[in-house]
């Protein structure tokens, strides 16, 4: 990277994401800002230097004049990031980075505005401040006017406006400069404030750290390692576009699964499998507000299908059209691309999405803390999905790994219709029908006897990916977690002793044993490592999955955040990032794996 454009290192995961569940900005270590897409989490990105680092890049970087070292954190129980940077001499300044979101009139205040905030922590520290902007994926370079007080960067109808109260003339210019003061940077719609820029930075920044703190005080917490899940807590949570309800997988596109890979895809959408994971995750810890939000987005996706084919993914405003296609222009992360936008899997037929969205609205029938439980209406709905399940159970799929040259009748798949049967049922029961219980569990009964019998693989010990198959994969895992058999049975336990030796490195665990369409995958898939967590401590192997865990929290970045991927040998980060399925592993196995409160109080 050059030095012009601020970076000393290569591109790296370690990054930290500010967000209000309306868009979302990652910041490197030295409080650079190389990832903004606006006005949403799929949009154009304002700030893409995490995949062209280069002239064209766009970011925004408090660059420190004989810069020597930084320290990162989050305000404690906030989504506030602040970073710490130091000179050669021991000056230093701190930035503060905050995307507002807090109660006003009524109501959620979650403006497209990102506040930066920078004050002296000692000396005369010299920075230059590099506000590059770019539109239309760094294709275009925007023009530029001014203010007295603010910054306006346009190109065709996309024009972002800066406020400050930093000197203009050496924004504009990049000229360092001796901060001598508190400065303040408000990026938002082109509108003029309100109130004064600090007042406003300054009430913004408390309001937004006060919503947190109330926001994770009614967290229902495990005794132990709170501090990590409060931190997946808060990232699941930035991952909710609260417009609609979507949540999507990751933040980022065309991170590679490993180096030079070539398995590089768009994550900035709602996988209907993803996000079920991300609401039980957050409903195990009392958080049923995001399952309020996402019922709402797929209701509509259910009830648009008419009973028919489902995607596996949409996009956050229920776009059903997701055409991959390839920037060129841009040479990715780490020179590593293609960088892809769009994505094809949105053409895929997946089986195990009907089973996912009847465990999203599980819960809607249950629980008595919900505004608008679910009732007869919703449930006709989901029945529809319910027959599709039914009907494509035993048919061939891509599953939910996505292969795209290959279609088998997925264990996985199966799985999953079996659990919008077994749900069903369980919903006609609190609904008071004993019909449609007998009708729905005399579907689930069906399917789970073919599971039983077609997926295990005497020859390997364990229950195979596919019906008829030999190949392993880590999916079966999910045989427990969705309560189809128990832990104990002889068939599971063996599967988990078969896993480990086919697809571990060590703690861990691949998706898959089998070539796909890039070869066989390199890196360990970090919800697998989690879902081989899980099994461990269902079987009574509590000990090896702590043991496991403990690896995994190490896995982390340094604000502890989790991408898709780890490396088995070199322990990097690799793939989309932050990844949903990664921070909903880590709360998933702290809840199972903690001591119980009643231990200590």
């Amino acid at each position: 990277m050059s030095n012009d454009a601020g970076f000393a290192t290569p591109n790296t995961l370690q990054l930290g994401m500010i967000g209000n569940c309306a868009y979302s900005a990652l910041v490197d270590p030295q409080s650079r800002i190389v990832w903004c897409c606006l006005p949403r989490f799929d949009g154009d990105p304002v700030f893409n230097a995490l995949l062209d680092p280069g002239e064209n890049g766009g970011l925004w970087a408090f660059e420190l004049e004989d810069y020597e070292r930084s320290e990162q954190f989050y305000e404690p129980n906030t989504a506030v990031l602040r970073t710490r940077m130091f000179d050669r001499r021991g000056h230093g300044i701190e930035v503060t980075d905050l995307a507002p979101r807090f109660w006003s009139r009524g109501r959620t205040f979650r403006p497209l505005t990102l506040i930066r905030r920078v004050r002296v922590l000692s000396g005369s520290p010299r920075m230059r401040v590099l506000l590059r902007p770019r539109f239309d994926w760094g294709r275009a370079k925007p023009m530029i006017t001014q203010g007295s007080t603010h910054i306006r960067y346009f190109s065709g109808n996309s024009v972002v406006r800066v406020n400050t109260d930093a000197p203009i003339s050496y924004v504009l210019a990049e000229t360092p400069f001796v901060v001598d003061r508190p400065m303040n940077f408000i990026l938002g719609p082109d509108e003029t404030l309100a109130s004064g820029i600090e007042d406003t930075a300054r009430l913004f920044e408390q309001e937004t750290i006060s919503y947190w703190r109330q926001w994770t005080r009614a967290l229902a917490l495990p005794l132990e390692w709170q501090e990590a899940v409060i931190r997946a807590a808060i990232t699941l949570k930035l991952s909710l576009y609260e417009d609609t309800g979507a949540i999507v997988a990751a933040m980022t596109t065309s991170i590679p699964e490993a180096p030079g890979s070539g398995r590089n895809w768009d994550y900035r959408y709602c996988w209907l499998r993803d996000a079920f994971f991300v609401v039980r995750a957050l409903n195990s810890i009392s958080e049923v507000a995001t399952m309020e939000e996402y019922l709402r987005w797929l209701m509509n996706v259910v009830i648009r299908s008419g009973g028919g084919h489902i995607q596996p993914l949409y996009g956050i405003g229920q776009e059903e059209k997701l055409p991959e296609h390839i920037m060129d222009h841009l040479p990715g992360y780490r020179g590593m691309g293609p960088v892809r936008v769009g994505n094809q899997a949105q053409e895929h037929f997946q089986h195990d999405v009907y089973g996912n969205i009847l465990l999203a609205a599980a819960q809607a029938f249950h629980d008595h803390r919900l505004f608008k439980r679910a009732g007869r209406a919703e449930f006709e709905h989901l029945e529809a999905v319910g027959e599709q399940a039914f009907r494509v159970y035993d048919t061939p799929d891509a599953g939910m790994w996505e292969l795209r040259t290959r279609a088998r009748i997925h264990t996985s798949s199966a799985l999953m219709s079996w659990v919008a049967c077994d749900r069903l049922a369980k919903m006609a029961a609190t609904l008071g029908l004993p019909q449609r219980i007998r009708f729905w569990r005399e579907r689930a009964d069906t399917i789970r006897a073919r599971i039983l019998q077609e997926s295990w693989n005497e020859e390997r010990q364990a229950f195979a990916e596919s019906f008829g198959g030999r190949d392993l994969d880590a999916s079966a895992l999910l045989m427990a977690e969705v309560n189809m058999i128990d832990p104990n049975d002889a068939r599971f336990i063996a599967t988990v002793d078969a896993l480990e030796k086919s697809l571990c490195d060590g703690p861990y665990m691949r998706r898959y044993e089998a070539a796909d369409d890039f070869g066989k995958p390199e890196t360990a898939f970090n919800i697998c490592t989690f879902w081989r967590i899980d099994a461990l401590a269902r079987i009574g192997r509590k000990a090896q999955a702590r043991e496991i865990f403990e690896v995994m929290l190490k896995s982390r970045n340094h604000l502890g955040l989790l991408s898709e991927d780890t490396h088995p040998v070199t322990g990097e980060m690799w793939g989309n990032f932050p990844q949903t399925y990664s921070m909903v592993g880590l709360i998933n196995a702290a809840v199972r794996l903690s001591a119980p409160w009643d231990s200590v109080i």
